[in-house]
Parts: structure tokens; C-alpha cells; sequence
């Protein structure tokens, strides 16, 4: 069995390259940002509650105003994330030892 290693090389990169690229886009979209900006902020009309209930003298707790989130996450989710997040380390990994290697050629003209 004759395997051709340029084309394993060059389809295992490009597939890097646009994994990298789909979570590069999701994080500067806001994403993240975003669901966790909806965990902390209260709406108004929680505000409203808020403020009634110090007025009456009631006993505050801040978890009650904030509303109920549905979680989405499935087998499906969490795979994807762990994926995500392995390649992540490898890519990193992959570029601080080109670069390393790179600065070693540059250095030792």
C-alpha cells in the first residue's frame, strides 16, 4: 500500500487551518462574550423586583432575578468542545516550535 505523505500532510494542514479558523470567527464574534454578558445581566423588569424588594426589607438574593437559561449542551456539544480545544493545544504547540525553529535559522547566520 503506497501512501502518498505530501497529500495526508497537506489535507491534515488545510483541515487545521479551517478548524482554526471557525473557532477564530466564533471568538471574535462575540460569542462567548455574549452568553456569559446574559449569565450576569438582569433585566428590567428583575431590576424592578430588585429595587421593590430592598424597599420592602426583604431578604435579597441575586440569583433569584436572574432569568432561567436552557442548556443546550449535549454529547454532540461537549465532544466538539474537547475536540476545540485539543486542537488548540496542538496548534499552539505546532507554532512555538516552527517559530522556535525559525529563530534558531535566523540566529546562527
Amino acid at each position: 500500500m503506497n501512501m502518498n505523505y505530501k497529500k495526508l500532510a497537506e489535507l491534515t494542514i488545510s483541515l487545521l487551518i479551517v478548524l482554526f479558523l471557525g473557532l477564530y470567527i466564533s471568538g471574535m464574534t462575540g460569542y462567548y462574550k455574549y452568553t456569559e454578558s446574559q449569565k450576569s445581566t438582569l433585566t428590567e423588569e428583575a431590576m424592578e423586583r430588585f429595587e421593590e424588594d430592598i424597599k420592602a426589607g426583604k431578604e435579597v438574593n441575586a440569583s433569584d432575578y436572574l432569568e432561567e437559561t436552557t442548556n443546550y449542551n449535549n454529547i454532540f456539544s461537549s465532544l466538539g468542545l474537547r475536540m476545540s480545544s485539543l486542537i488548540e493545544k496542538g496548534f499552539n504547540k505546532a507554532m512555538t516550535g516552527l517559530f522556535k525553529e525559525l529563530s534558531k535559522a535566523v540566529n546562527n547566520k
